[in-house]
């Protein structure tokens, strides 16, 4: 295998000398590994979606089977994610965003090798192996942070495996890169990936590396509609025939959804810090993460079930059909599964998490407030901005988001204005986001360590 594998490389370079044009050769050479990086990520994107979404079809059939068997599946689903994580890729526990971030901020000289403790084939495995259990045992998890962190793991391998030949590639830029087209594959949002790209990881000029990105973006993307097919990841719920006087309802609700976002970032911090500074040892874990787990089962058995999975189901009620308007606690539940499920330590972004919560948001004032079907709509796409931005205080790609996953393009001024009032508005609780603060003690403690 190895010797086809050098013969291939040999052949390669052979090919690649062959041209005449220098400026043309050293361009390609350039383009090629971010291709392959693309490809593969649309391909990860895709598979990591289809097993995320059988684990949650999984809980509902043994739900609806019988709605006891939480009480069994939660503890082992807890316990078990935050095992595998622990046990084999600690670093492959959470969202995966903040592990990103990390990443580029360790792309440098002095510091590029440590970048493997956060991005690795080990990582990927274990990301999706994690993740996917975390939610078969009713964890309130997302995959769209995960497919991030696995995505920038590919680009890194890919700049790794380059012959000694290939032109010399920035280890931070392949990183934003992958990070970008993960992002858009996991969403089917190319702009999106883009403006998170940007917004949220971005301290270089992004002339460096525009091309790059776009097209980067472009392949993930095409990739995963090839083999998933082209989708919105929610549809295409009714906006229309909606006055100027929803600017009101949409102030009220994002300014609320980005308070009680900064305040669950908070709160789940101050979980996250207390669990290290008090569960010292393997059994004080387990018994911890078997109350959480037994808590959350309660919750679903007895009160409502749409604290367990991602979210995604609550979203798409909600936006197409009458059913529209939550019960006024379905929020706090929604903000209760993610802050248990994000902090036990297994593997599980809070993407989805935080829309359904800012869905649920909007769809409780729309109630109160007595407003059209449309109108409603049009809220609880705010509301959806609103909490994604009070935990990734990045405004303009949770706008962008949204827009490219409902395709309503005439409310681009209504998501924007949401995610500005949720960013001023979450300040208020903190000044720093969920990813900002996990990054920096992944940083501390990598550098400790190493």
């Amino acid at each position: 295998m190895l010797k086809i594998f050098s013969l291939l490389r040999k052949g390669l370079k052979k090919s690649f000398d062959n041209i005449r044009n220098e400026q043309l050769k050293n361009n390609l050479l350039q383009a090629i590994p971010f291709w392959i990086g693309s490809v593969i990520t649309g391909f990860f994107a895709v598979m990591y979606a289809k097993i995320f979404a059988w684990g949650e079809h999984l809980l509902n059939f043994m739900m609806n089977w019988h709605a006891w068997m939480i009480f069994i599946i939660a503890p082992i689903g807890f316990v078990l994610s935050w095992w595998l994580v622990k046990e084999f890729a600690p670093y492959a526990k959470g969202s995966g965003i903040p592990q990103v971030m990390a990443a580029v901020e360790l792309a440098n000289p002095k510091e590029h090798t440590k970048i493997r403790n956060l991005l690795s084939l080990k990582i990927i495995v274990f990301k999706i192996i994690s993740s996917v259990v975390l939610v078969i045992g009713g964890g309130a998890v997302g995959r769209e942070g995960p497919t991030i962190q696995i995505a920038g793991s590919v680009f890194r391998k890919v700049n790794e495996y380059l012959p000694h030949w290939w032109p010399k590639i920035s280890k931070k830029n392949m990183i934003m890169t992958g990070a970008a087209a993960g992002l858009a594959a996991a969403f089917n949002t190319p702009l999106g990936g883009i403006v998170f790209a940007v917004e949220e990881l971005s301290k270089t000029h992004i002339n460096y590396f525009k091309t790059a990105l776009f097209t980067a973006v472009i392949i993930a993307g095409l990739t995963a509609q090839t083999l998933a097919g082209s989708y919105l990841y929610l549809g295409y719920p009714k906006t229309n025939d909606v006055s100027l006087m929803v600017m009101f309802p949409i102030v009220l609700v994002a300014g609320t959804a980005g308070i009680l976002a900064s305040q669950l970032s908070v709160m789940m911090l101050k979980m996250s810090d207390w669990k290290k500074r008090k569960l010292k040892t393997d059994r004080a874990n387990v018994v911890f993460l078997v109350i959480c787990a037994l808590f959350i089962a309660s919750i679903a058995y007895f009160i409502n079930r749409e604290i367990l999975g991602s979210g995604k189901e609550i979203m798409e009620r909600v936006l197409f059909t009458k059913d529209k308007h939550e019960d006024w606690y379905v929020p706090i539940l929604r903000m209760l599964g993610p802050a248990l499920s994000f902090t036990s330590g297994g593997a599980g972004g809070i993407f989805a998490p935080a829309l359904s919560a800012g869905a649920s948001i909007g769809s409780v004032i729309s109630g109160a407030i007595h407003l059209t079907p449309n109108e409603t709509n049009v809220v609880i796409l705010a509301g959806m901005v609103a909490f994604l931005t009070g935990i990734t205080r990045a405004p303009f790609t949770s706008a962008i988001i949204v827009l490219e996953m409902t395709d309503r393009h005439s409310l681009i001024f209504h998501l924007m204005l949401a995610g500005m009032v949720s960013s001023i508005a979450s300040i208020l609780v903190s000044r720093h986001s969920l990813y900002d603060v996990i990054k920096v003690n992944f940083l501390t403690e990598i550098r400790e360590k190493e």
